[in-house]
């Protein structure tokens, strides 16, 4: 076979292997560069943000809330309170030592995560771009192919349209696209 200098076929699979780069995991990359604080005010900030820490603080109240009024407004029961109704000093006291310390933890945590997202969302749209090539390229192989198709059926003298219809009778028509359905109906 006689090969012109301006050949200009579709790439080998070989070589575009060669230079096409692995897809990266950047949660495992995001996550191997935290520090170990960072670590922890994620940690925090998922199992703050859950139903079951609510849960879990509305439970403490009832309880804590519960006792103390009981204690103080039923004599009869025997009960001591350690925090005596209505003031709950020491409730407000810890309630206020727990939120003073979570607000900023949570916001670390926020910041942390946000950088997740916006790691993986710049990979979505590196990926989304290395997809989109490879399909021009697929796109280009396919009109190369065709191309050629054409150039053989004419330089043996046999007619594209009745290849076409033998074809188009085998394989059946083209399925349509989502756009053609859409404005078709």
């Amino acid at each position: 076979m006689n090969q012109s200098s301006d050949f200009h076929g579709p790439q080998i699979l070989a070589a575009w292997r060669r230079h096409h780069s692995k897809p990266v995991n950047v949660n495992q990359q995001f996550k191997d560069q935290l520090s170990p604080l960072d670590r922890l005010a994620a940690a925090i900030t998922d199992k703050v943000g859950t139903m079951g820490f609510f849960f879990l603080i509305f439970t403490w109240t009832i309880l804590w809330c519960g006792y103390n009024i009981l204690a103080s407004e039923i004599p009869a029961l025997h009960l001591h309170p350690f925090d005596p109704f209505p003031a709950f000093v020491a409730y407000l006291l810890i309630s206020n030592v727990i939120q003073i310390l979570l607000m900023p933890l949570i916001m670390v945590g926020q910041s942390v995560q946000g950088k997740h997202s916006e790691l993986r969302a710049e990979n979505d749209f590196e990926i989304n771009q290395k997809a989109e090539k490879e399909v021009e390229a697929i796109l280009y192989q396919l009109q190369f192919q065709q191309q050629l198709i054409v150039e053989l059926l004419a330089a043996q003298n046999v007619s594209i349209d009745q290849v076409l219809k033998k074809v188009s009778e085998r394989v059946g028509p083209a399925p349509l696209s989502t756009a053609d359905q859409t404005s078709g109906s």
